[in-house]
């Protein structure tokens, strides 16, 4: 699988800004990517040494819309999420350090 299928976009919350000075960061990737796979696709695309990779799937949550015709109830889309932890030694990513 290509690095730019694997890693989808970024993921950008409050709990990602603080990884940033620690050399965390967190992505949306593809849902049948490994750990190993996701490290070789940061580390080709970013030009960076992964340390760690943890990666967890994300439920969609629900939603609530009312209409003229009655209630409609539906779910947001489930996505897998990856936090990357980067080598001591390695150069931060530029986009996440024009961010803080």
């Amino acid at each position: 699988m290509e690095a730019n299928k694997i890693i989808i976009r970024p993921l950008l919350t409050e709990k990602s800004y603080a990884g940033i000075a620690n050399k965390v960061y967190s992505f949306v990737v593809a849902k049948n990517a490994g750990k190993i796979e996701i490290k070789k696709a940061v580390e080709e695309l970013f030009g960076v040494k992964v340390a760690s990779v943890n990666t967890l799937i994300v439920k969609g949550h629900k939603k609530t819309q009312n209409t003229k015709a009655g209630r409609t109830v539906g779910r947001t889309s489930d996505y897998k999420k990856a936090v990357v932890k980067l080598t001591a030694d390695s150069k931060s990513i530029a986009f996440f350090d024009s961010l803080s």
